[in-house]
């Protein structure tokens, strides 16, 4: 009990609780203005959080994303927009339903339901995420090779788009992370002589610099005006939204425990679950038929998943250290910065950290309907900043963060140069996910390769010695040659169909 009474007087401060609020809204906004990603709001945060405790420094991220990804739902539905890409997956229906008078409905079952998964979400998490964690602690070095192998290969498996691509990204992000000291010989590697690369890239420069610079650039020659929001009726949000979710409880339930369990996967994240949720729904519904035309119950399950695979990605990070998404990999370099090292020590060392970043979670889900409900009303002055004028102005903040990482200017440099390349590379539809996931798990992968080679002897045979090493080295041989059937598989029908019948 006194480690909950602790994570009660971290949370419920004042200056955290105004932490938490303003976050909130900020995270409103960055949602609701389309192609500004959770992501990248999360990159943004990161020079704010340099002056911040840990608790307020988790409770600004985890608020501001939850936030995030329902706020995308808005421009989605007024405007066929996705604010973000977790929203992407039922914009159409969204839209249509507000062709049919019915966008009140879309969106205040958009809100309620992401905070229906948001809460299943977190419970999943205070259940599991401890329970893991003490399991954890018998893991040697065997042990953690594999399994940030086998979260690297997760990466690949659920990217969408070309395998090859995937990993041709996740070895540019391997790469990237052994510049500096060999962590375990000491030997400089890949810094031409530049005493700024003997500590290697510094991990928040980067990834300020591969989502927000990249937004930036994809941005500079599309700037446009955003067409004007129709008006919403408040007084009729909350209308008929309780019994059309106990209609499709079924649904509700499914997609946020479905949502939970594809955000744990490394690499996944909200919008991989909402799709799949979405198709999942289809699936099982009574009424398919209905599907694209404006049915609430498409909307209901994958609103309910996005939000649910926020909290389940933050299983993987606490408990490894292996980030879930792209925003808790930001997170574990905030954490890092802090002297706080994510992994299952955590649980035994500072439980009451821990605890503090469960109720954030509650919190954040909870006050999403205050503060959603009034985001949709000020929705036309969101919708209505002039991109000419916000661009610019996020580009200081990237400018701004990169520096204080650090205080030098040559992580601006960094931050500009991994801009460029990313950018390079999504626009020829290479993915980013396994690039960062790579540059954070390359240490790790490394490090406990190296010390297993060691008290081995060099026995590779030893690395399936131990029952849990075993069965997660089968399971991550089985993920590559599966991987490897199906790209084999897709280049014969792809050969079979350019063939002349």
């Amino acid at each position: 009990m006194d480690v909950f009474y602790s994570a009660l007087e971290q949370v419920f401060r004042p200056d955290v609780l105004l932490i938490i609020i303003g976050s909130s809204i900020y995270g409103i906004v960055i949602g609701a203005i389309p192609g500004l990603t959770a992501t990248m709001g999360t990159a943004l945060l990161v020079p704010l959080t340099f002056f911040m405790d840990p608790v307020p420094a988790i409770g600004a991220i985890v608020s501001a994303t939850t936030m995030a990804i329902f706020a995308g739902d808005i421009p989605g539905a007024l405007l066929r927009i996705p604010g973000t890409p977790a929203s992407a997956a039922y914009t159409d229906e969204a839209y249509k339903m507000r062709e049919k008078g019915l966008v009140e409905l879309a969106l205040g079952t958009n809100v309620i339901c992401s905070m229906i998964g948001g809460l299943v979400g977190v419970l999943v998490l205070v259940i599991a995420a401890p329970q893991i964690a003490e399991f954890s602690l018998m893991f040697s070095s065997y042990e953690y090779f594999w399994l940030a192998v086998l979260g690297l290969s997760c990466a690949i498996m659920v990217s969408r788009g070309s395998a090859i691509k995937s990993t041709l990204s996740l070895t540019i992000g391997l790469i990237l992370s052994m510049i500096g000291i060999d962590v375990v010989m000491g030997i400089k590697r890949f810094t031409f002589g530049d005493t700024e690369l003997v500590g290697g890239i510094s991990i928040i420069p980067t990834l300020i610099g591969m989502f927000a610079i990249t937004e930036i650039l994809r941005k500079i020659g599309e700037l446009r005006e955003l067409p004007p929001v129709p008006p919403v009726h408040i007084s009729r949000m909350m209308s008929g939204v309780g019994s059309t979710i106990w209609k499709y409880k079924g649904g509700v339930a499914r997609s946020s425990i479905l949502g939970t369990m594809i955000g744990a996967l490394p690499g996944a994240g909200a919008d991989i679950a909402a799709w799949v949720a979405y198709a999942v729904s289809k699936k099982f519904s009574k009424t398919p038929e209905k599907y694209g035309e404006g049915h609430i119950e498409g909307i209901i399950s994958a609103s309910s998943a996005n939000n649910a695979a926020l909290s389940g990605a933050y299983v993987p990070t606490l408990v490894f250290g292996i980030p879930g998404d792209t925003i808790t990999a930001i997170l574990i370099g905030v954490l890092l910065m802090k002297g706080i090292t994510p992994g299952p020590m955590v649980f035994v060392m500072d439980a009451g950290l821990v605890n503090a970043i469960f109720m954030v979670f509650v919190l954040a889900n909870l006050i999403m309907v205050p503060i959603g409900v009034g985001a949709v009303m000020a929705s036309r002055h969101v919708l209505g900043i002039p991109q000419a004028i916000l661009f610019p102005i996020i580009l200081l903040f990237c400018v701004i963060g990169a520096y204080a990482a650090n205080n030098t200017l040559f992580d601006v440099w960094v931050m500009l140069v991994v801009g460029l390349i990313a950018y390079v590379l999504e626009e020829n539809d290479f993915p980013l996910a396994p690039m960062i996931l790579a540059l954070i798990l390359g240490p790790l992968i490394e490090e406990n390769f190296m010390k297993s080679m060691i008290k081995a002897d060099g026995h590779l045979i030893e690395f399936f010695s131990r029952p849990v090493s075993g069965t997660l080295g089968v399971a991550t041989l089985t993920i590559w040659a599966l991987m490897v059937f199906m790209s084999l598989r897709h280049a014969k029908r792809k050969k079979a169909a350019s063939l002349p019948s």
